[in-house]
């Protein structure tokens, strides 16, 4: 199992509904990574994609639950690649809130190198 953050907009966390994720414009390449079971937080810099006001929140959280990617129907000429998801009901947490937790200072900076 893995874990895995997804940089979007919170008006872009519309998968929740949908109980379904895509990635960079339903590319395909970054869902090929993710397997059954691995979980999945939506990290939210803004509320919309365009214009939108800092928002700096984790906003979504769930678990890939099929074996292989899937692709959509969105119209004649956008059909974006995507993975089901259950999503679990959570409240936004901003990321200042975890700022000053130490555990959690550590994996940032490990991830930044």
């Amino acid at each position: 199992m893995k874990y895995w953050i997804s940089i979007v907009s919170r008006d872009h966390v519309r998968g929740v509904v949908g109980g379904f994720t895509q990635a960079n414009h339903g590319k395909l390449w970054a869902l090929r990574k993710m397997s059954k079971g691995d979980k999945l937080i939506f990290y939210s810099l803004k509320t919309h994609f365009e214009d939108g006001e800092p928002l700096q929140s984790f906003t979504a959280l769930g678990e890939i639950t099929d074996d292989e990617p899937y692709q959509a129907e969105m119209g004649a000429d956008f059909h974006p690649w995507r993975c089901t998801v259950r999503f679990e009901k959570i409240q936004e947490v901003p990321i200042r809130c975890l700022i000053d937790k130490r555990d959690f200072i550590a994996i940032q900076e490990a991830l930044s190198t």
